[in-house]
């Protein structure tokens, strides 16, 4: 069951939809969306070990990881408000001794020492800088926009980070896979597994999940499309599955 946390001027709780945990979020800054919890089901992260979650924002990669794996799992951000907020949800959910909230920039980090962990996830901003940020607060610019790292920055750093034959899976936008898969290569980060998130049949992906393996050879399976509303209008049962940690993964790893 939840714990108490303390609460700041402006946030609230809210339900993550499986096995009974919660999340602190805020109108104010960046809140988790659904191409968190997909990558939080997608990724081939190992029974034990270390895992680390890049961009983390209010935790709630992590949080979901801590319901497949037994591993201990390291968050970093560089926000400080959103670090705080992820450490508080992860009191909330009594996960303390399993989940560390990191407040740092990714491309200093190093933990303590490369080559740690055995898996990597990101959701790293999505759209270059000079594509709107002004019009946002900061909060909300640096989760979205590359002001606080570029693409090539979260490969740099997963590659230093993650051991060999580790996996580092990211979620993006479909229109720079091309600028993704070279990148990652270019970082000796393989990729291995990708699958298209589409809104309806019928309609162009909006969403990629994509895994890579590190210093592994070249060998790219493209799983099913997954679709987000069926014809009703109302959620696939995929999806409801996912959200209701009825699914605990989302397409097998290697």
């Amino acid at each position: 069951m939840p714990h108490e946390v303390e609460l700041q001027p402006g946030e609230r709780v809210d339900d993550l939809l499986t096995y009974e945990m919660k999340i602190i979020q805020s109108a104010e800054v960046f809140s988790f969306s659904l191409d968190a919890v997909l990558l939080a089901r997608f990724a081939g992260v190992p029974q034990r070990g270390r895992v680390l979650d890049l961009c983390t924002g209010n935790g709630v990669v992590p949080l979901l990881l801590a319901t497949r794996t037994k591993a201990d799992i390291d968050g970093v951000e560089i926000q400080p408000r959103l670090a705080d907020m992820a450490r508080r949800s992860v009191a909330l959910n009594g996960l303390g001794p399993r989940i560390r909230i990191i407040e740092a920039d990714l491309k200093q980090y190093a933990g303590t020492g490369n080559g740690i962990y055995d898996a990597i996830t990101v959701n790293p901003p999505y759209m270059p800088v000079g594509t709107g940020e002004h019009k946002e607060n900061a909060h909300v610019a640096l989760a979205r926009h590359e002001i606080g790292c570029t693409l090539e920055d979260v490969a740099a750093a997963a590659m230093r980070l993650v051991r060999t034959g580790g996996r580092v899976s990211m979620v993006h936008r479909p229109s720079r896979l091309a600028e993704i898969a070279e990148m990652l290569r270019r970082y000796r980060l393989e990729p291995k597994r990708i699958r298209f998130v589409h809104p309806r049949a019928g309609a162009e992906a909006n969403m990629v999940l994509i895994e890579a393996l590190r210093d592994g050879k070249p060998e790219l399976r493209v799983q099913p499309p997954l679709i987000v509303y069926g014809e009703d209008k109302q959620y696939t049962k995929e999806l409801l599955d996912v959200f209701y940690g009825r699914r605990g993964e989302l397409g097998g790893s290697e």
